[in-house]
C-alpha cells in the first residue's frame, strides 16, 4: 500500500485562526477602551488598525507540507521548498525561535521550526525518508549533528506522548 501523497502540519489551521483572532480582537479592544474613555478619533482608529495588521503579519504561521522527497513552506509573502532526497546541508539555529535550515543540491533554502516535526509524526516520517535518501546518496556534506538533535527531539516527544496516552505521566 503506497504512502500518502502529501502531509501538512495539522496544527496550522488553529494557529492561523489564533493569529487572525488576536489581530482583530486586540485592536478592537483598544478602540473600545478609547471609546469608553471618550477619546475616539479617526487617527487612533487608524493606528489601532495598523497595529492589528502588523500583528497579523507577525503572528501568521508558516504552513509546512511534505511529499515524498519534498518539503514546502508557505508564509504570507513567500513559498519555499527543498528536495529532502537531495539535501546538501542541515543547520540548527537557536535563538528566539529555533529554526532548522535546509539546503538542497539545486541551491534551494528553507527554514522550518523543528517542533513542527515533533507535533506531526506523518510529516516527520516523510521528511525522514527524504533525509535517509540524501544520506545514502552521500549528498549531505554538513548536518549530522542537527539531524541527531532533531531525532532526539522527536524521540522525546514520542515518549512523552506515549506516557500521556498510557496514563503513566503523573505531571
Amino acid at each position: 500500500m503506497p504512502g500518502p501523497k502529501h502531509v501538512e502540519d495539522r496544527d496550522w489551521r488553529g494557529d492561523a485562526q489564533a493569529a487572525a483572532g488576536i489581530s482583530v480582537l486586540f485592536p478592537g479592544l483598544l478602540v473600545a477602551v478609547d471609546a469608553a474613555a471618550g477619546c475616539t478619533h479617526w487617527q487612533r482608529v487608524l493606528l489601532w488598525t495598523a497595529l492589528g495588521l502588523t500583528l497579523f503579519a507577525v503572528l501568521w504561521p508558516t504552513r509546512v507540507r511534505a511529499a515524498p522527497g519534498l518539503l514546502t513552506t508557505r508564509g504570507l509573502l513567500h513559498r519555499r521548498r527543498v528536495h529532502t532526497d537531495r539535501l546538501v546541508s542541515v543547520a540548527w539555529h537557536d535563538g528566539v525561535a529555533q529554526r532548522l535550515v535546509l539546503r538542497d543540491l539545486d541551491g534551494n533554502r528553507l527554514e522550518v521550526d523543528p517542533r513542527v516535526f515533533a507535533a506531526n509524526p506523518a510529516l516527520w516520517h516523510l521528511f525522514e525518508q527524504g533525509v535517509r535518501a540524501s544520506l545514502s546518496l552521500g549528498t549531505v556534506t554538513e548536518g549530522s549533528d542537527p539531524l541527531r538533535r532533531l531525532s532526539r527531539l522527536i524521540d522525546r516527544q514520542t515518549v512523552t506522548t506515549v506516557f500521556k496516552v498510557s496514563g503513566l505521566d503523573h505531571r
